[in-house]
Formats: C-alpha cells, sequence, structure tokens
C-alpha cells in the first residue's frame, strides 16, 4: 500500500493531531479567556474524527486494505467501532467540564487540548497491530491523563490522584514494555501477525512469559484485579469531569487492545492466557462488588463499580470466539453510556451555594426535593446492576451467551451469582434517594447541557435502548470479524 494511501486511512489521527497543535498555539497566544471557544472546537473536531471513522464501521473494513504504514496500524471495523465510542466519551467529558472548573476558577485553555491528544493516542492504540505503535499511543494518552488527574491544583486530593497515577501508570507501562521485550525476543518480530504465526506452532516458555506480563500491565490500564488499587482513590480525588472520562474513554481503549493483543497477536496460543483473563475477571467481579458496599462517596462506589464492570466485559475475552469479542463491544458501548450517565447525574448534585455533594448520606430523600434528577440518577444504577427491562441488562445477558457458547459454563454461573451481590450496592443508592427521609442537601440547579447529557443518556439504557440491539449487535459483529479476519 503506498503512503497517501496509508495517510488517507489515519484522517481522524491526522485531523486530532493538526487540531491539538492549532488550538494548542491558540491557547498560548490567548490565554484562558479562550478556553470555552477551544472546548467547542475540540468538540467539532471530535465530531469531524467521528463521521470520519464511521464509514469504516457500518461497512465492516477488514483485510489488507485497512493496513497502513507496512502493517503498522489497522483501519478496521474494530478499531472503528471503540474511536467511536472514544470520541463520543470524550466529547461528553468537554461539554460537562466548564461549569465544574468554573466553579473553582480553574477553566484553563489547556483542558480540552489534553482531552484531544488523550483521545489521539487511544485511537492509535486500538489500530496498533504492532508493539511499538501499541507503546506510542499508550504513553500518548498516559501522559495527557497524568495531568489531567491533577488538573485541579487548589485540590490536595486532584494532586494526590494524579500522583498515584502517574507512580502506578508507570509502572504499569514498564511491566508492559518488559512483557512486550520478551514478546520480541521469543518471536522475532515486533508485528502482531508476525507474534500470531511464531506462535502457530507453539507456546515457549518465554513467549507465556512475555503474553503474561503484557497482560498484567494492560490490566492495570483496565483496573481489572488485581492491578486495581489505584482506580478508587484517582476516581475520588480527580476532578469529576476527569473522573468521567477515565472511567469511560480510555477504558474502551484499553479493553480493545488487550483483545486485539489476545486474540490476534496471541489467537492461536488462547489457552495459555484464557485462565489469566479467566481470574482477572472473576476477582474483579467479586472485589468489585464487595468493596462498593461499605463506600460513602459516590465517587468511589463508582470506581468499584468500574472494577466490577471490567469483570463482565472480560468474560467476553475469555470465551476466545468471535462472538465473545462482539459481546464485548455491545457490552462497552452500553457501558459508555450508563457510565457518562451517572457521572453526569454526580456532577449535578449540587448544595445550594453550588457546591458539589458527593457523599451517599446526602442522597436522602432526593426523589422529593429533586424527583427528574433522582429518577434519571436511579435509571444509571438499576442499569448498571443489570436488572432488566433496562438496557445494561442486555449487556451481562450477551457476554454470558457468549461464555456458555464457549463451554465456560462455570465461569457464567459465577457471573451471575456475583451480580446478585453487586446489585445490593446500586439499590441502596436507591433507597436512600427514594425511602430515607430527605438530607436537604442537594438543592443547586444544572444547566442546560448536563440536562442534555443526561436525558440522552437515560433514554440510551432505558427500555427504548433494547430497538438499538439488532443495529448495535450488527455493527458488534462486523467488528469481531474484522478482528478474527486474519486469525
Amino acid at each position: 500500500m503506498d503512503f497517501q494511501a496509508s495517510l488517507a486511512l489515519i484522517a481522524p489521527e491526522i485531523l486530532l493531531s493538526l487540531s491539538g497543535l492549532a488550538l494548542l498555539l491558540v491557547a498560548a497566544w490567548v490565554g484562558d479567556k479562550a478556553s470555552r471557544l477551544i472546548s467547542i472546537l475540540s468538540c467539532v473536531a471530535l465530531g469531524g474524527a467521528f463521521f470520519l471513522v464511521a464509514p469504516a464501521v457500518c461497512g465492516g473494513a477488514l483485510g489488507p486494505d485497512t493496513m497502513a504504514f507496512g502493517g503498522q496500524f489497522t483501519a478496521d471495523a474494530f478499531a472503528g467501532l471503540a474511536k467511536l465510542m472514544i470520541y463520543a466519551a470524550a466529547g461528553a467529558a468537554l461539554v460537562i467540564a466548564p461549569a465544574f472548573f468554573e466553579r473553582f476558577n480553574m477553566m484553563r485553555a489547556e483542558y480540552p487540548i489534553l482531552v484531544l491528544f488523550a483521545a489521539l493516542g487511544m485511537g492509535i492504540m486500538v489500530s496498533a497491530t504492532n508493539l511499538l505503535t501499541l507503546y506510542v499511543g499508550l504513553e500518548l494518552n498516559s501522559l495527557a491523563a497524568y495531568v489531567l488527574a491533577s488538573f485541579l491544583r487548589t485540590d490536595g486530593r486532584s494532586a494526590e490522584a494524579g500522583l498515584k497515577y502517574f507512580v502506578l501508570g508507570a509502572l504499569a507501562s514498564g511491566i508492559l514494555l518488559f512483557g512486550m521485550s520478551l514478546t520480541y525476543g521469543f518471536t522475532g518480530t515486533t508485528s502482531f501477525d508476525g507474534i500470531r504465526a511464531a506462535l502457530s506452532g507453539g507456546m515457549t516458555t518465554g513467549a507465556l512469559f512475555g503474553v503474561t506480563f503484557m497482560l498484567a500491565g494492560l490490566a492495570f490500564k483496565i483496573s481489572a484485579v488485581p492491578f486495581h488499587m489505584w482506580t478508587p482513590d484517582v476516581y475520588e480525588g480527580a476532578p469529576t469531569p476527569v473522573t468521567a472520562f477515565f472511567a469511560s474513554a480510555p477504558k474502551v481503549a484499553a479493553i480493545a487492545l488487550s483483545a486485539r493483543v489476545a486474540l490476534d497477536a496471541f489467537g492461536p496460543q488462547w489457552l495459555a492466557w484464557q485462565q489469566i483473563v479467566v481470574f482477572a475477571a472473576i476477582a474483579s467481579i467479586v472485589v468489585g462488588a464487595l468493596g462498593a458496599i461499605g463506600q460513602a462517596n459516590i465517587k468511589r462506589l463508582l470506581a468499584y463499580s468500574s472494577i466490577n464492570n471490567v469483570g463482565f466485559i472480560l468474560i467476553g475475552l475469555a470465551a476466545a470466539t468471535q462472538a465473545g469479542a462482539s459481546a464485548m463491544l455491545v457490552y462497552l458501548a452500553i457501558y459508555v453510556a450508563m457510565t457518562v450517565g451517572s457521572f453526569v447525574a454526580v456532577l449535578m448534585l449540587k448544595d445550594a451555594e453550588g457546591n458539589y455533594v458527593e457523599g451517599i448520606a446526602d442522597l436522602a430523600g432526593l426523589s422529593r426535593t429533586q424527583p427528574l434528577l433522582a429518577l434519571c440518577l436511579a435509571m444509571m444504577m438499576f442499569s448498571l446492576a443489570g436488572i432488566p427491562p433496562l438496557f445494561g441488562f442486555w449487556g451481562k445477558f450477551v457476554v454470558f451467551q457468549a461464555a456458555v457458547q464457549a463451554d465456560l459454563v462455570p465461569l457464567a454461573a459465577l457471573g451471575i451469582a456475583a451480580s446478585v451481590i453487586g446489585a445490593f450496592y446500586y439499590i441502596k443508592i436507591v433507597k436512600v434517594m427514594y425511602f430515607d427521609e430527605p438530607a436537604g442537601t442537594v438543592t443547586g440547579k444544572s444547566d442546560w447541557a448536563h440536562w442534555a447529557l443526561l436525558a440522552i443518556s437515560a433514554v440510551a439504557v432505558s427500555p427504548l435502548g433494547y430497538l438499538l440491539t439488532k443495529w448495535l449487535g450488527a455493527l458488534a459483529d462486523g467488528a469481531a470479524a474484522a478482528l478474527f479476519h486474519a486469525a
């Protein structure tokens, strides 16, 4: 494939790169007074990238025509569907940020630019078909994320969150890089196609250590047990719009990257890594469910909820089948809607002075003081718990179905049993809002942008979401087919 064709395949990345650089110059010249304009233009850039990616997803792009730069980058339907979720979540993080940061007089022009470059890095991650491309995308995303976590410089919790995220993120990158070096040493190539060909005859001990260390490094990025320890502290300490971003877009990128590494590069030896993923899935579901029960802060509770949901998504990966990969993508799409809606609702919890409320006890009687907000938050909680008829149930159903089809019935049974435990802490929030005496704390008003995002998320997770099942399933099937095309 010639250079011009490769450039055409990376058009979304070129758009985000040029937009980020141009807006960085605007921020340098005009300063923070242009922060809202830069946020709007960043949303436009993300929207442009979204529409550039959409044709590949709708057309089920796969095969050699999607490969760019000598097989280092692919613009197939699998990467495209992940990018659509990433860009949508990043756009939501930009919309909800100004009102939050202006409350602290901390809205900076750099915030939307950092989100833009993080989205660029995540796009490279999900399109990587070479270990070197993988690492470039991962670090581009991580470096922006470390700054975003500590963006609220006047808040000690934010500085602590940024430091913890940086230290543990650097450790995860080191572990991943060590696994990549072992993989290269024992296969003689950094290309996913080359690694797959080298392992088609059998898995050497060195390559087994390589895939183990790589999955461990990626487990940090998706906050899967036992590498989840940073998640509650970072989610609680980081500014809430940043937490909403961390819980959605980077999660999609890291899970999609993990799926591509496991099913593409190490696909022929899936039995070697399946038991690792099965353990991580079960442990994440159980630890996420039990860890959330005693939480008094809603952001920490949502952090454990994130760990819990990663466990369910990993059940789809553990199946190591095309149906499992498709189920993962369906669950991720629903999860992004639920997560964005949940954190938008959290941002709308304000007292009379406009201070943000995070204590679960402060939500007491919310149904009587702000019934519409309480209804939307209750819908998010029930959907995250997987209670029908809300759309979150469908995400769990498809991953359990994929596990059963792959003869992983015990894993599916354990997942179903653990999801019952997880439902407790979601229902606890609903109980506090609807059955406790009003605390009278949450009385502040929110702007139309927050209500619009919350309404979109609420409609998506409502029973109306089931109207999308056939369409979403077809897109996910096409994306999964692209991932298994070379296998």
